[in-house]
Order: structure tokens, then C-alpha cells, then sequence
């Protein structure tokens, strides 16, 4: 009788043997060392730097995604942060911890997802850690760089008389989520891929960032958190009201079909889904390229619109909007 042979796992094969295994989908002249040494920054440059967390069970459920998936997931969400600042990603660092049952396949695959999502930025994978822990977390440093004496775009620099633009789907990723939720991943209806992909492996349109701060910029986030909830976040910090247009952020047929199938009215996937990592930027000139207007910067002080619902400075056609969405003590 043929017996399938055992799959390798971390604790057959060691850390060193895991690690090279991973490295082979992340290569990288400045991975392996101690630590990597980056190349000195063009005059008048500066360092952008983020970092964020996957747990599995609370971010990533391996019977919803493949390991690939995870990589590519990781990846995009922490490249946003980096775009969202106005600034060009160049390098990633990598931890991650796992039992020792896991299977050896199950890193190769994730870092082939990490590999390939920072290679379509042009950028490197340049160090970090494996460890042995209960469930698999995978945290990542991001490394980016921004160049010009303009200003990073940071939340606090909205200003009234300016138009809200985005790069990217908004409401994707949690209309992905709620057919995860209500059919399973093997009972899902056909025609939603889309929907699935945007919460399992989003991606974004690369470069917006740059191109937003070269374009008049003055300040950006992305939609990690919920729409509503991250624009509330900038309105306080730049102490003006946003108006939201209810035309420009619909939901489109897809989702629509969506909240048929599962019972939820699409607009709160919208209003409140976030995991799009959609790039939210506030400007007063043309709208630079890959992006669309959804909304406008008002005045919370001279706008009696603004004062009226000062308390959630977020209102959709001039209707107010509380802000909720995610939360990771929640």
C-alpha cells in the first residue's frame, strides 16, 4: 500500500531550513545578515516607517485564505500606510511566528504572497524573525521613502473649500467578509470573486500616494479602519467637517447582489467595512490621476451644515453619519 509522505513541518525541519525556504520567494541582496543595511537617501529625502499585525483566527482564517493570500494581504495593508503619507515603498521586514506542527508549505506559500506583492512595488523584503508561538502571527515593518520638500501627508492637514478624492473600491473587502461569514468558504455562490479576493488578498493601485502629494495633496489616509470611521479620525485632527456624496460611493451592482444573497444592506459595507486600504486624499486642484472626487471639506466654525452635526463631523448628502467600525479590543 502506497503511503502519502509526511508533509515537513517547522519542527522537522528546523528555523534555519524554514527560513531558507522563505527567502527563496523573497530574495533580497540586503536579506540575511544581521541586519539590513539600506542605501543612503537622495538629498532632501526622508524615511517613512509603519508597522501593523496579522493574528490568525482575528485577521486571516486559513480555511477562507491560501497562505499566498495571507502574504499579499500583509503586505497591502502595510504598503498603504506608506502611500497614504504621500511616500514610495522600498522595503519590508518580515516576522513571523507559528507552532511547530505548521506546515512548511503553509510559510513557503506566505512568503511567496510577500515576495511577489513587494516586487510589484519595486521594492524588498530586507530581513526579520521566525519564532515559535500557539497560532500563526505575522507582524511587518514597513519601509518607504519620501523625496521633495513638500510636506508628508499627514491627517491633520485637510482644509475647508477642498474636495475628498479615492483611489481604490470602497466597501469590497467587508461585502468579501459577510459572504465568508454567511455561506462559508465552500458554499459560496458563484459571481462574487471580486468581492472575495478584496477581503482575502486586497491590493490597491500602486503609486497613488506619490502622485497625490506631487498633485496638490495636503492630507491622506487609507480605509483600514471604515470609511466613515477613518475620515472621522482626520475631520477631528484637521478640525473640519467632511460631506460625503451619496452618488459618488454607491454601492454598485455587485455589492448590491451581495447584500441580496447574505440580508445586509450594502451601504453599511461602505459606510463602515474598511480592509480596502482605498487611499482617502484632500485636495483643492485637478483630481490627480487614478483618483475620483466622493465628497468636500467643509468649515466646522462658518458652515451651519457642519455645526449642526459637529458631533460626528461625517454626513453623507448633508445627513449625519456616526462614525463605528473597526476596533481591536472590540
Amino acid at each position: 500500500m502506497n503511503t502519502a509522505p509526511t508533509p515537513a513541518t517547522l519542527s522537522s525541519v528546523g528555523e534555519r531550513a524554514a527560513i531558507d525556504a522563505m527567502l527563496e520567494h523573497m530574495p533580497s541582496s540586503r536579506n540575511g545578515d544581521d541586519a539590513a543595511v539600506l542605501p543612503v537617501l537622495a538629498p532632501n529625502s526622508r524615511t517613512v516607517v509603519s508597522t501593523d499585525t496579522l493574528v490568525e483566527g482575528r485577521h486571516f482564517r486559513l480555511d477562507w485564505s491560501t497562505p499566498y493570500d495571507v502574504g499579499v494581504k500583509a503586505i497591502t495593508q502595510n504598503f498603504a500606510d506608506i502611500e497614504a503619507m504621500g511616500a514610495r515603498p522600498i522595503a519590508a521586514l518580515l516576522a513571523i511566528s507559528a507552532p511547530g506542527t505548521t506546515e512548511l508549505s503553509v510559510l513557503t506559500e506566505l512568503a511567496r504572497g510577500v515576495g511577489d506583492s513587494v516586487e510589484r512595488y519595486s521594492a524588498q523584503t530586507v530581513g526579520g524573525d521566525l519564532c515559535s508561538a500557539d497560532s500563526i502571527i505575522i507582524g511587518v515593518t514597513a519601509i518607504g521613502v519620501i523625496g521633495g520638500s513638500m510636506s508628508a501627508l499627514t491627517l491633520d492637514g485637510a482644509r475647508p473649500g477642498q474636495r475628498l478624492v479615492a483611489a481604490g473600491r470602497i466597501g469590497y473587502s467587508a461585502a468579501g467578509l459577510a459572504l465568508l461569514n454567511y455561506f462559508g468558504p465552500d458554499e459560496l455562490p458563484m459571481g462574487f470573486d471580486a468581492l472575495i479576493d478584496a477581503h482575502c488578498a486586497p491590493t490597491i493601485p500602486i503609486g497613488r500616494g506619490v502622485v497625490a502629494r506631487a498633485t496638490g495633496a495636503t492630507a491622506m489616509t487609507d480605509n483600514s479602519d471604515g470609511l466613515v470611521h477613518d475620515l472621522h479620525t482626520m475631520a477631528e485632527r484637521s478640525d473640519v467637517h467632511i460631506d460625503l456624496s451619496r452618488q459618488a460611493i454607491a454601492p454598485d451592482a455587485l455589492m448590491i447582489a451581495a447584500g441580496r444573497a447574505v440580508g445586509t444592506d450594502p451601504w453599511e459595507w461602505v459606510l463602515h467595512g474598511g480592509e480596502d486600504h482605498t487611499l482617502l486624499a484632500c485636495i483643492n486642484k485637478p483630481t490627480p490621476s487614478g483618483f475620483r472626487t466622493i465628497g468636500k471639506i467643509l468649515s466646522t466654525q462658518n458652515n451651519q451644515q457642519a455645526q449642526t452635526h459637529a458631533h460626528s463631523r461625517i454626513t453623507l448628502d448633508s445627513q449625519p453619519v456616526q462614525p463605528h467600525g473597526w476596533d481591536s479590543f472590540a
